[in-house]
């Protein structure tokens, strides 16, 4: 072999491992820092892909997606975080309040979008909805005085209530505000209220426990997403009481929940996507105002109800936007 064409060939070799790195980089990767698990978050993958392809990208084909699930353990996203910043990823989807605020914190220069059912400006996440400066902006799903409107629901179902359960994880960051927000509404509508908590699957055994021995008329369980993690535990723990149970998730009547009431989830993820595209292409998330839902669904399992024999109101039946059979 000629000297020339050797010293070619290990060019050639020499620069190879750099130009597959350089095609790598030219690849934009989105981190998914989520605080549930990956079958809990099956649907809204999907939405958000849907959000991200009205921009032109597509999972696989010119972005790729780095996952990090903390499945309802709230004191790894930390760690997550942390090893997605290193890895490195262009901008992070941040699932739920626990996940925003640990990506919050471990970053201050990677744009972030968030999906929270809390107060984003309340929680420290943006410093305004219109403008939220900074790293982070997203969508949240919270609306005014949900946790009234679900009890009015549950006025709606057994109207000579007067002790109601609430069941929330007290290290979620919206427990605090969530809990004041019904509390409120249960004493202008003279209930008394008994809080459970759980943050484990034991801890959810437990709580069913003491509300067997209080024996609520109904029960409210809040939006934490461990509880979406675990939501066929709490499906199977609430039927075995047979209490009517107001969720302000959706995801947890399709898993046998009876009635959901809270914003459209699916929206939310779609809007999440439209943003991360959005960033990709160079827009900075300080100039997308946080998006919130301009409506709440109702959701109904019409199966639940007959299986736990419950019946449903007509009025409140007609005012659903859905219903499972």
């Amino acid at each position: 072999m000629r000297r020339r064409e050797a010293i070619s060939l290990i060019g050639a070799a020499a620069l190879t491992p750099f130009a597959a790195r350089a095609q790598q980089q030219a690849t934009p990767v989105i981190g998914w820092l989520s605080a549930i698990s990956e079958p809990a978050a099956k649907q809204h993958l999907a939405f958000f892909g849907r959000g991200l392809g009205e921009n032109g990208f597509v999972s696989g084909r010119n972005v790729a997606i780095e996952y990090r699930w903390a499945e309802g353990q709230y004191g790894r996203l930390p760690n997550l975080a942390a090893e997605l910043i290193r890895h490195p990823v262009d901008v992070i989807l941040a699932q739920a309040p626990p996940a925003a605020l640990a990506a919050k914190i471990a970053t201050a220069t990677v744009p972030i979008v968030f999906v929270v059912g809390i107060d984003p400006v309340f929680g420290g996440l943006v410093a305004s909805y219109s403008r939220p400066g900074g790293n982070a902006t997203g969508t949240t799903l919270m609306m005014a005085l949900p946790g009234q409107k679900r009890l009015e629901i549950v006025r709606e179902l057994v109207p000579k209530a007067s002790l109601v359960a609430l069941l929330h994880n007290p290290v979620s960051p919206d427990a605090a505000p969530e809990t004041r927000d019904i509390q409120a509404a249960a004493q202008a509508n003279r209930l008394k209220l008994q809080v459970v908590t759980a943050g484990t699957p034991a801890e959810i055994d437990a709580a069913f426990s003491a509300l067997a021995a209080q024996r609520p008329d109904a029960l409210l369980v809040g939006g934490d997403p461990f509880f979406l993690v675990q939501r066929h535990q709490i499906a199977e723990s609430v039927a075995r009481l047979r209490l009517p149970a107001v969720y302000a998730l959706r995801e947890m009547v399709e898993a046998g929940g009876l009635i959901s009431y809270g914003a459209s989830i699916p929206n939310s993820y779609r809007q999440a996507g439209i943003y991360v595209g959005r960033i990709l292409k160079g827009t900075k998330p300080a100039d997308l105002p946080v998006m919130q839902p301009t409506t709440l669904e109702l959701v109904i399992n019409l199966k639940t109800a007959k299986t736990q024999g419950i019946e449903i109101p007509a009025n409140l039946h007609a005012r659903s936007d859905e219903v499972i059979e």
